[in-house]
């Protein structure tokens, strides 16, 4: 009974901290870039994107293509950034906890 009540704390701790977590991942925010960081994008860790900034120089008629393959690779490593700070957040509120082989947090 001891272990059960002792388990029980250990979950509501973990739930706050997950809370407390989740309320700061609103608020951060990764970049991308490609082309040599000509080409940026900001998107928040949960994949909303912010902005998406394009050197001036890339800028030419022809170019359209480029540019938009560029902006599509920049949202790409954002994104994957997105998720690793989100893998290592959860990581940290995890810490400790005795979780069965092949559990994953959140639910």
């Amino acid at each position: 009974m001891r272990d059960m009540m002792g388990l029980m704390k250990q979950a509501q701790a973990m739930q706050a901290k997950m809370q407390a977590v989740q309320q700061e991942m609103e608020n951060l925010e990764v970049t991308g870039q490609s082309g040599g960081g000509m080409v940026r994008v900001t998107l928040t860790v949960k994949g909303q994107m912010k902005s998406v900034a394009i050197d001036p120089s890339l800028i030419k008629e022809d170019d359209r293509e480029i540019i938009e393959d560029l902006v599509v690779a920049a949202h790409e490593d954002a994104r994957k950034q997105a998720e690793r700070v989100t893998e290592e957040k959860m990581k940290a509120v995890t810490a400790g906890l005795q979780l069965p082989p092949g559990m994953k947090l959140p639910f």
